[in-house]
């Protein structure tokens, strides 16, 4: 019985080393796949990041030249959501600030510094064309101009805000109609047009949206004003 019971006991002990064996090799086996895996992910990352592509001002699709202003601005989506205008990163006017509106968005900045002098908006259906014609009238030489659409940016101009609008370099301005989405970068004292402008007419057969055209977007590099 002694002699059994002992038999018993060692081949218990024998179960137990064998099976703890086993558990620590597939246990270690396991560590060592992770430890790789880990190491090998951490060897790509610089690589991953390496690949991701750069990010520029206003998100625009390369950097500016030294002396450039970067700069990215929407038109509004029908009457829906509001223009949104971008300068050197910096959100001058959107719907998230609140300060977007019905007719025509405007920003002023200046040319030299790039600060931020006014941001305002006309409502061109409801309201009166002659507190915008003031304003426009009010700008300074040497004032970068920014501006876009929401909803209808047309029906109250006249001949004297398009002027005024074609002497900051527009050239859509003079054809700017009902509910066209119109985007415009410019300046007052400029001596030639714009090169920064884009326009769609509002047209039942290729509106985007019912009653209105597609959002037109636009980016570029404005010249800093020299002294």
């Amino acid at each position: 019985m002694r002699v059994a019971g002992a038999a018993k006991l060692v081949v218990a002990v024998a179960v137990f080393l064998l099976t703890f064996y086993v558990i620590s090799q597939v246990f270690e086996i396991k560590m060592d796949a992770s430890l790789g895996n880990l190491f090998a992910r951490s060897a790509l990352d610089p690589a991953t990041r390496s690949t991701k592509p750069p990010r520029y001002k206003c998100g625009i699709s390369k950097a500016c030249p030294e002396k450039h202003f970067a700069f990215k601005m929407a038109s509004g989506a029908a009457n829906v959501v509001g223009p949104k205008i971008c300068l050197e990163d910096n959100v001058l006017m959107s719907g998230v600030k609140n300060n977007v509106g019905r007719g025509i968005n405007v920003a002023l900045v200046n040319g030299k510094t790039g600060e931020v002098l006014d941001t305002k908006y006309f409502d061109m259906w409801g309201g009166d064309v002659a507190p915008f014609i003031e304003f426009l009238k009010s700008i300074q030489d040497g004032t970068i101009v920014l501006m876009g659409t929401y909803d209808d940016g047309a029906t109250k101009l006249n001949d004297e805000a398009r002027r005024l609008i074609a002497d900051l370099g527009s050239t859509s301005i003079t054809t700017l109609g009902f509910r066209d989405n119109w985007v415009f970068c410019g300046g007052k004292g400029i001596k030639t047009k714009s090169p920064f402008e884009q326009h769609i007419k509002n047209n039942k057969d290729t509106n985007k949206y019912e009653g209105w055209p597609e959002v037109v977007e636009m980016e570029g590099c404005i010249p800093q004003k020299q002294d």
